[in-house]
């Protein structure tokens, strides 16, 4: 009698394992994922049966998996905490963020690729485009971000607000029509490293580049235009002794100011191959530290200072 109820219990367990093993496939996170106009949260999120939002997708996704999109829709708002790319090749992958954050990125070490994307608050007071809280690197590439309408810490198309070493690089990507800073780096510690490339800049109620701490910016082939041009904001603001900014081969236009340098503290920018013209203020206003120029740079047209504070020889 023993030996038939050992015999019977290690059936059950048998039984029990085989169930087990068969259900833990549908707990498992797919290295790649799918949204749709038309899928269901509810879903795997695989190309055949995708999900709704980029909410839903992203608990199905492996940690550095990536979700696409099969067509064009508003996919919602996404707080992301690991390894990510989310890309919308070939299709519009909206998100509309009216009175929220669009993107919310919080964790540390990870690195987060944002592409193919346009993040549209509808003109609302409250939320920003992308905030990044903590990470190692973000990489947004073809990303629209537009029509955020509130002032200070709402309405800025981008906010790095991070509390240790970030790199933020930001490619063939426009910021528009967003009434507070288009891009904002105001980090409460750590390093901001800053690459802007082929990047439009525009149509701002405030300043367009906003560098306010321990940032290292480099600017480089862009358009910084239209940026409150009847009151005091600027193309770009340096403001801290911890901020070094290069721009080269850049436009910085119709602006109230080209480039207010050192607002706060001794900050340093050198501009190479630039034009800054149109502002109507100064095309350099220099409250402290030093604007450098390469002495290939068409200053020329402003309301008022154009004259760096030294000229550096290009090797």
């Amino acid at each position: 009698m023993f030996r038939n109820s050992t015999k019977t219990v290690l059936y059950a367990a048998a039984l029990l394992g085989g169930t087990m093993l068969q259900s833990s496939p549908a707990f498992a996170q797919a290295t790649r994922t799918w949204v749709s106009g038309v899928g269901d949260d509810v879903n795997p999120c695989s190309r055949t049966a995708p999900c709704k939002t980029f909410a839903g997708a992203i608990s199905k996704t492996a940690d550095k998996g990536e979700i696409n999109c099969l067509d064009s829709a508003g996919f919602g708002t996404l707080t992301i905490t690991k390894n990510i790319t989310v890309d919308c090749p070939g299709v519009m992958g909206g998100v509309l963020n009216a009175g929220v954050n669009g993107f919310t990125i919080n964790a540390a070490n990870i690195v987060v690729n944002l592409r193919n994307l346009t993040i549209n608050n509808a003109g609302n007071t409250i939320g920003n485009g992308v905030r990044i809280l903590a990470a190692a690197e973000v990489n947004l590439d073809n990303v629209v971000i537009e029509n955020h309408g509130g002032t200070g810490t709402n309405g800025r198309a981008l906010a790095i607000e991070t509390a240790a070493n970030v790199v933020v690089n930001v490619r063939n990507s426009r910021f528009t029509n967003n009434n507070g800073v288009m891009i904002d780096s105001h980090p409460t510690a750590g390093t901001v490293t800053l690459n802007l490339s082929n990047v439009q800049v525009n149509h701002g109620g405030a300043t367009c580049i906003d560098l306010q701490l321990n940032t290292n910016a480099v600017i480089s082939d862009s358009n910084i235009n239209d940026c409150a041009p009847a009151a005091t904001g600027a193309g770009i603001i340096t403001r801290a002794a911890t901020v070094n900014t290069y721009v080269a081969n850049s436009v910085i236009s119709g602006n109230g100011y080209g480039i207010f340098n050192g607002f706060t503290g001794a900050s340093t920018t050198r501009i190479y191959g630039t034009v800054i013209t149109n502002n109507s203020l100064d095309g350099l206003h220099i409250a402290g530290g030093t604007v450098i120029s390469h002495g290939n740079n068409g200053i020329r047209g402003n309301g008022g200072n154009e004259a760096p504070s030294s000229n550096a020889g290009t090797q």
